[in-house]
Parts: C-alpha cells; structure tokens; sequence
C-alpha cells in the first residue's frame, strides 16, 4: 500500500484542494495531517481569537473526513521533525501541501524539502507571485498595471474547481488534541459555513457591493476574509464565483459591484506579491527612508485608540468592533489605521502588530499591505498627503451613526446632528442625551486640524 501525507496549512477544506488530490493521485492511502507549530501556534504573540478560529475549523475539516473513512491527524512539534517521523512510521513516498509565502512559511518549506519529499502545489493564491513580472523580469510594485496583467491571463472557469473526495483511505495513528479554546464570535467555523457565505454574497449582496462596501452599518460585505485567510474556501473558487456573479448580472451596476469585488480579490493577491519579492517589507518601511519619520509614539494615545476611547465615535466603534468580533470593516480600517498613524502620529507598526494580535482574517501580507497603505510608507506613489478626517469618513460612509450607535453604547441616544462630533453638544443636550461629554464619554484626544499639519511637517522632512 503506497501512503501519501496531506500536509494540512492554509487549506483547511476538501473542495478544490489541490494538495489533497495530488495526494490522493500519487498514492493509495492519504494522511492528513496538521502539525501545530510552536514557532506558529504556541508564539505568545498568537492571536488567541484566530487560534480558536482555527481549532474550531479543524474540528469541522475531521468531522468531514470521517464521514469519507478518514480522519485529521495531529502532531506537534517542529515540522521538519514530525514529518521525518511520520514517514519513518509509515513508509509515506512524498507531502503534498499548499505553498505559502510569508518568510517564515517559505524558510520552513525550504528546509523540510532538502531532507523530505515535499511536492507544494497551489492554492493560498490563483496567482504564483512568480507568474506575473514586468517585461524586465522585475515584480510589479504599482497595482494599476499588476492588475492589468493578471486579469489578461487565463481564468479560471467552474469546470476547473475539484470535487472533494467521497472516500479517503487513512491508516489508523496515534496523534494528539486539538487545543481547547472557547468560540463565540460571529463567524462560523469550517469549509461548510464558508461555502454558505460565499453563495449567500454572490447570488444577493455581491450586484450591490460596488454601492455599498463602504457603507460601515449595511452588510454590504462578502466578509469571507477569515475563510480566505485559512483557506476554508479557494482563491480559484473565489475568483470563479466572481466571474461567475458577472455573467449573471441583470445590469450595469451589477456587473460592476461583481468586477469591484474580483478587483478586492486581486488587491489580495497584489500584496501575497509584494511580501514574496519584498519580505523585508514585514520589518519596516517598503519606501525604506520613510522608517526615518519622527514619530511620537505616546504610549497613553495608543491605549486609547486600541481601547476605543479616542472621542471620535466612528474610530472607538471600529475598534471596539475589532474587539468584540475579531473582525472590523474594511473601510473602518482605512479610518482607524489613518488616524493612528496620522492623528497620532503613532508608527503603523504598533497597529500592524495590534491588528495581528485580533484579527481572525489576520494574514502578514494583507495586513502589513493595508498599514503600509494608508501609512503612505508602501507602493503608493502619493504617500502622505492622504489624511483621513474622521468626522467627514464617518459622516459619509455612516450618515445615521447606526454603527456608533451599536458599538459605543454611550453615544446611543445622541443625536443625529451631533453623533459625529459630540463634544458640540451643548450641556443641556449632553445631559439629555445621558452622555457628558469628558464623563460617559471622553472628549477628543487630538485635535484633527492640528494633527494633519503636525503629520505632514513630520512627513516633509523626509522628503527635504
């Protein structure tokens, strides 16, 4: 009997899997196979809400591969030690898995593969961030003409997505516990609620994404990051369901909030590409004499914007969404991002790490891509003239105050003339509304006009 390992990583599925086929392809018995990696899993800097994200996820992927006669097998310890013994135990001829990109994945992949028969296949990306250069054989660091070449190569069609096995044959091994962590956010773990809110969005709320993804109160999201960041649904199958949305739409504007959201899938990719050619990327600035800024890094300001205690309601309702869900919006993290960074004047590295330590969709590249985007640290050819105004994103992308009003339960019976700046509220009004302003809820903690200057006199003077 031939035994193939099914390296589990950032591919916690079975429906277009093309690690697991191959598996299933070069051998007549597969092992899947999760290693939880003490450098990963057990880092004291693990987010502890991604972790039971994860766990809750595997106990799902098991679930369904015993009802095809297998069952997920875990180890821990060092990978390249535990698949050593586990092809000694069993005789296995080759590890089929998933590439992934991130430095410490591509260092961890090169040094299982000069001893063990590690075969990676695609998946995390439809991409390869070798596939795509300029004529010059550079990568690509702007995302107009990055996104022009990779929509002109072939895509993929629904013919392409691969079955998930009905049968997996697994020798029976000993292995060890998942770890026990409480679950109670509001995404459901596993492949299956994934594929239920993949076709949830593109047969409904995907025509109307173009209109309606910055709107922070409507559900005009696909808010599938989570499941793309562990794979629970594939890039390929992302990008079919998107072109799929397309030909299926009845009207302009529905084709274009189908094409604005393969566009977000591409902007996915975009920054998959910059962390492989770029990796340094992950420990400062990719415009490298922006790691010059004088920042001023005040300790008290960034507990208060971690907090959700800044005063300014649309930035404390997107923090303290991130909180409470693990997750946050994205045009809220184009606000609070902006406002640390710009506001602050605070390094986008402490709310690159604090995004890390939260988010259940928090992925090195996407994440290090989106702050050093903002920040105008990264590829963008106009770094730092872009300063968000809280008040007027929020007045525009949340004119109600129906989401400060569901996360900052303070300001609920503000007003809507001052729900965006309540600290205009007169003190009859205050005291009607239940909130004083400096008591129930704390007063700015920067003064926006002030702090844009401040921020571009820090930026200028890399530039002089």
């Amino acid at each position: 009997m031939s035994v193939a390992i099914w390296w589990v990583r950032r591919d916690v599925r079975l429906h277009d899997n093309e690690a697991l086929t191959a598996a299933l392809q070069a051998a007549s018995a597969v092992i899947p196979l999760f290693i939880i990696d003490p450098r990963l899993q057990l880092s004291p800097f693990a987010s502890q809400a991604r972790l039971a994200f994860l766990w809750a996820s595997l106990r799902q992927l098991d679930a369904d591969l015993c009802q095809r006669g297998s069952y997920l097998l875990v180890r821990q310890g060092a990978p390249t030690a535990v698949l050593q013994h586990l092809i000694a135990e069993t005789g296995a001829t080759g590890i089929y898995a998933g590439e992934d990109f991130s430095p410490y994945a591509r260092k961890r992949d090169t040094a299982v593969a000069q001893t063990l028969p590690l075969h990676l296949q695609p998946g995390v990306t439809l991409r390869h961030p070798t596939e795509l250069l300029k004529v010059d054989g550079t990568p690509y660091t702007v995302f107009t003409p990055y996104s022009k070449q990779w929509r002109q190569r072939l895509l993929p069609t629904p013919d392409s997505l691969l079955p998930a096995p009905a049968h997996i044959h697994t020798p029976a091994l000993p292995g060890e516990p998942l770890p026990e962590l409480p679950y109670n956010l509001p995404f459901p773990p596993g492949e299956a609620a994934a594929q239920q809110r993949l076709a949830e969005f593109v047969n409904g709320r995907i025509y109307a994404y173009a209109q309606n993804r910055d709107q922070m109160a409507l559900d005009g999201t696909s808010a599938l990051s989570p499941y793309l960041r562990f794979g629970m649904i594939s890039a390929r199958q992302a990008v079919v369901a998107a072109r799929r949305a397309y030909a299926q739409a009845a009207t302009d504007a529905a084709r274009q909030g189908a094409d604005t959201w393969l566009n977000e899938l591409i902007w996915r990719e975009f920054y998959v590409n910059i962390l492989y050619h770029f990796p340094y990327v992950l420990r400062g600035s990719f415009r490298r004499e922006y790691d010059a800024i004088a920042w001023r890094n005040d300790p008290a300001e960034f507990a208060a914007w971690r907090d959700g205690q800044t005063g300014y309601p649309v930035v404390d309702a997107a923090m303290r969404q991130l909180r409470q869900t693990g997750w946050m919006h994205n045009r809220a993290r184009m606000i609070v991002a902006s406002f640390l960074v710009k506001d602050l004047l605070i390094n986008w590295q402490w709310g690159e790490q604090w995004f890390m330590q939260q988010l259940l969709d928090g992925d090195p590249a996407a994440n290090n891509g989106g702050w050093q985007w903002t920040a105008g640290v990264g590829t963008d050819a106009a770094p730092y003239f872009r300063i968000f105004n809280s008040v007027s994103q929020g007045q525009k992308f949340d004119p109600s105050g129906a989401y400060i009003r569901r996360w900052v339960p303070e300001l609920r019976q503000v007003d809507n003339a001052f729900i965006h700046e309540p600290w205009r509220m007169p003190l009859l009004e205050q005291r009607r509304s239940g909130c004083v302003i400096g008591r129930d809820y704390p007063a700015p903690i920067v003064d926006h006009q002030l702090a844009r200057q401040r921020t571009l006199e820090a930026y200028k003077e890399i530039n002089r």
